[in-house]
């Protein structure tokens, strides 16, 4: 229900929660028996839902899982787009995207914590600082993910400039306090944004026009931003990317009229916006793939270079994989943001020496605007979410927090995903096509005793690019709940520091050798 808050939900009437076609449930029909379902479910029977349809519920214990999750699963020989979404409109399957379907989505929330790490890593490794301050970012897409964005720059002292082609997310974007001004042309955005960089001030900035478009024309201008992205749905092409030429309603009677002359037009327009993204590349910004597929649809389209832009998580994030850190999230189930509030205090409290986990906290705390459910995300690792964990139920058995919390993740973690146009893109072993990782994830969490656990197909790159798997673990503040806490969250991440150790990073393989579980073999 809470992911399909009109607060949270990109589509809630079509029960579209985010990332294209990402969906809670498979039909209302389906919700309706999910949720009577779970209001009747025993404490020791679990439910087994197959792509958005609840298909029974099994006499198992009061340590097992309450809920299973498996959405959008084909055999790899049938896992193309065509098959899969002719599929879903027979009503047999259901695409779940990675929280979606798995009921954590928590909002924009969700990504702007992980952007925010991205752009703060980047700042480290490009420009060696701490924030962005007297940078400017150019990007395109303000939705469910690209939205978060412009809060993620500011947050970091930096310029964003992020266009999108619906005029409907710049003005969500705006009420949200996501993004600050929107321009009323290109001129007025590049000098709003040329004054705010030279006085290092903070400032997002929103253009309505395509990204096709504007991209090519600031390059034409040789004019260089700082970090130039894409943050589009661009994995899915029927609804994720607007081509050029096209508002948003017009492409919708295009796409509806002549789905592959639409689906032609969307690829040559994602093929204009990469090679103007080459060329600020090549004239010195500093580019990154947000791993939204965005590079695949291009290289399709014959820009043969597509892949000389970087991936995010190679070039950035996955140091933080190898130790086990990653987006770490907990909702207040009670509805009441001081839950929240104690939890940041906890977090202030507990973890005293790691200055940018702070950082995040208080900005987070003074910024961010609730979607549904209070809620908030981090980075966390091994170790410290297990330490979290336990604090957190005890708050809630001490009655501190007024209800249980519901304590989750992105399946775009350190163990917990095979996709290699993005997480697993480039690793050391060449292993960034082995999907034994997430199912591992999977069972373990179902044998630690997680409160539901999912497996999906597709997440953020498309049908045929990734395996990934989520987990959520309730604190309601019992002894048997702690043990469950201190099982899940020792193990899941624990298992990205064994994915990582196993493809040799010496970083993962040194904190293998202090960590409670043990790696067979010499």
């Amino acid at each position: 229900m809470n992911n399909l808050d009109p607060e949270v939900a990109r589509d809630p009437d079509h029960l579209v929660v985010y990332g294209g076609r990402g969906k809670a449930a498979r039909s209302w029909a389906a919700f309706d028996t999910i949720v009577g379902a779970l209001r009747s479910l025993a404490d020791d029977e679990t439910l087994l839902v197959q792509s958005g349809k609840a298909v029974g519920v099994f006499a198992t214990h009061r340590d097992a899982p309450r809920v299973l999750i498996v959405n959008a699963m084909v055999v790899p020989k049938w896992a193309t787009d065509e098959i899969f979404w002719e599929l879903e409109a027979r009503g047999l399957t259901m695409y779940g995207q990675m929280t979606a379907g798995s009921w954590i989505y928590i909002g924009t929330q969700g990504i702007l914590q992980g952007t925010f790490e991205t752009l703060a890593a980047l700042a480290r490794a490009e420009f060696g600082a701490d924030d962005l301050a007297g940078r400017w970012f150019l990007s395109s897409g303000l939705g469910e993910m690209g939205g978060a964005q412009p809060l993620a720059t500011t947050m970091l002292g930096g310029v964003a400039f992020i266009v999108d082609v619906d005029p409907r997310a710049i003005r969500r974007r705006l009420e949200g306090k996501y993004l600050d001004v929107q321009a009323t042309d290109l001129d007025d955005a590049l000098a709003r944004v040329r004054r705010a960089t030279e006085e290092r001030r903070a400032l997002s900035v929103g253009l309505l026009g395509n990204a096709a478009d504007v991209f090519p024309e600031i390059g034409r201008r040789n004019i260089v931003p700082d970090i130039v992205s894409d943050q589009t749905a661009a994995h899915d092409l029927m609804v994720g990317y607007i081509p050029q030429g096209h508002t948003v309603e017009q492409a919708a009677r295009a796409r509806a009229h002549d789905p592959a002359a639409y689906r032609h037009e969307v690829q040559t327009s994602i093929a204009v916006e990469a090679r103007a993204i080459l060329a600020l590349q090549e004239a010195g910004a500093k580019a990154f793939d947000y791993g939204n597929n965005f590079r695949t649809q291009a290289r399709e389209a014959g820009v043969a270079k597509a892949f000389d832009i970087p991936g995010y998580v190679p070039r950035y994030i996955r140091p933080m994989f190898a130790v086990g850190s990653g987006p770490f999230r907990w909702v207040a189930l009670s509805g009441d943001s001081a839950d929240i509030a104690r939890i940041d205090r906890l977090v202030l409290e507990e973890f005293v020496g790691d200055g940018h986990l702070a950082r995040w906290i208080r900005l987070a705390s003074e910024r961010v605007k609730f979607q549904g459910l209070p809620a908030r995300i981090c980075y966390m690792g091994y170790g410290d979410r297990e330490r979290f964990g336990h604090r957190v139920n005890d708050l809630v058995g001490s009655g501190e927090l007024t209800a249980p919390i519901a304590i989750g993740r992105d399946h775009h973690d350190t163990g917990s995903v095979a996709s290699p146009y993005r997480e697993t893109e480039a690793m050391r072993d060449g292993s960034d096509a082995i999907a034994d990782w997430p199912i591992l994830n999977a069972l373990l969490n179902v044998a630690s005793g997680a409160t539901w656990v999912s497996v999906h197909h597709g997440g953020g790159t498309g049908i045929g690019n990734s395996i990934h798997a989520g987990l959520v673990i309730v604190a309601d503040g019992t002894e048997e709940a702690d043990r469950r806490i201190g099982r899940t969250l020792h193990n899941d991440p624990g298992l990205g520091v064994a994915r990582h150790a196993d493809a040799g990073y010496p970083a993962s393989l040194e904190l293998a050798r202090r960590a409670k579980f043990r790696i067979p073999g010499p």
